[in-house]
């Protein structure tokens, strides 16, 4: 793929359309108030048909599943093919578009659709995913996958002090999680933890549960204050002594593979950080190349001075760069094929450096100006540093990245 097609081009456009009008005029509220971002999205998925056209395809799917005929999912099962390639271009181009003007939307809606629902499609029962899954494709339920805890961040598995303890026919599930966004409003949580026999806690197996918002011992706390994603609410929770039955558990066993689970979830993450950069950087350089095109100093446009043009043309480059990675991943899925944990990890640690230089690069163009929350240049500078941070920080992708080298 070199290039967005025309059909592509009028759906961006549409897209486009509706962030202007329903979201850019509502960010004042989003960014710096206290205003979840679900209803916008709802309203978004519903504009489009998004939501149903998901939960359509997954029902559609389960009835399969139920008959024996695969497995449920909203994938393209691996046959690529044009149809693949299009489908994943047209998940690809609302993300770019949010991300030039709220970023943390679209972490809340990845979070929440493609962590959340992803992880209980990938691991649950029938049972489990009928149960769960088709509210979260349309967001009348809010997802949130928790696995971070004050303790273990890049360490995740090796440092995990939450536990499940067998009860009877159940479980006790105790411990506590933190940077769990949608965590606040949260309906569904997909929650990690390890099974505490009384063995090593390097030795225990890890397993997932889903619980509903109001479970008793289950407290979400309200959004944490956080220097960027303002429109992607974060928050804590604290479980203390919650009583769950077998069917909560994913897959409904103990010997399900949850650290290569995970991994798969660590992948589909960091995937779509190209996508969110490429909306970062896009924003960033049509709104320096306009005010170098207008702010005057020293009696002429700041345009017609090298070192801001050296900077427009840097950013120019990271965008060709950002959009090639998507253009790849396009043309991947219409060959059947997803990124390598390690392919992920080089694209995320790219995408997320160029995002935070461009960005900074932005400020600096617009002098004091950019350091005001009044121009969006501020707001995208700090929403930009999480993604060398989530899903994994970039030493971690350079771990990732030479391991895969040295193997």
């Amino acid at each position: 793929m070199i290039e967005w097609s025309e059909q592509h081009k009028q759906i961006r456009a549409m897209v486009r359309r509706f962030i202007e009008t329903e979201i850019v005029p509502k960010r004042e509220a989003l960014e710096f108030g206290d205003t979840p971002p679900y209803d916008v999205l709802r309203k978004m998925l519903a504009t489009f048909g998004i939501g149903e056209m998901n939960k359509a395809m997954f029902l559609k799917a389960l009835e399969k599943e139920k008959r024996g005929e695969g497995t449920a999912s909203l994938e393209s099962s691996g046959k690529g093919g044009p149809a693949a390639a299009d489908a994943r271009a047209m998940q690809m181009i609302p993300i770019i578009e949010l991300c030039r003007h709220s970023p943390g939307m679209v972490t809340a809606l990845g979070v929440s659709i493609g962590l959340t629902a992803g992880a209980i499609m990938k691991r649950g029962t029938t049972a489990q995913k009928e149960r769960w899954v088709p509210p979260l494709l349309t967001l009348e339920k809010v997802g949130a996958w928790a696995i971070t805890e004050p303790g273990s961040g890049s360490d995740a598995f090796g440092s995990m002090k939450s536990t499940a303890r067998r009860d009877g026919d159940g479980y006790v599930l105790n411990g506590s999680k933190t940077f769990i966004t949608n965590g606040p409003y949260a309906d569904t949580i997909v929650f990690i933890c390890k099974l505490d026999e009384g063995n090593p806690e390097h030795e225990r197996k890890i397993l997932s549960f889903v619980l509903d918002k109001g479970m008793p011992g289950l407290v979400q706390s309200p959004p944490l204050r956080k220097m960027g994603l303002h429109a992607s609410p974060t928050g804590e929770l604290f479980l203390e002594d919650v009583r769950v039955g077998k069917d909560r558990l994913l897959g409904e066993t103990e010997d399900q593979p949850a650290r290569s689970s995970a991994k798969e979830t660590f992948t589909a993450e960091r995937t779509g950080v190209a996508a969110m950069a490429l909306g970062i950087v896009e924003r960033c350089l049509e709104l320096s190349v306009d005010y170098a095109k207008n702010r005057v100093q020293f009696g002429r446009p700041i345009g017609e001075f090298q070192l801001i043009q050296l900077k427009l043309a840097k950013m120019e480059i990271a965008r060709m760069n950002l959009q090639n990675l998507v253009f790849r991943q396009i043309e991947l899925a219409g060959a059947g094929r997803e990124l390598s944990l390690a392919e992920a990890s080089a694209g995320k640690l790219y995408a997320a450096q160029a995002a935070m230089e461009v960005a900074l690069e932005a400020v600096q163009l617009f002098g004091g100006n950019g350091y005001m929350a009044e121009y969006q240049v501020e707001q995208l500078c700090r929403d930009a540093k999480v993604l060398q941070i989530y899903g994994g920080t970039d030493e971690i992708q350079v771990s990732q990245i030479a391991r895969s080298l040295l193997a």
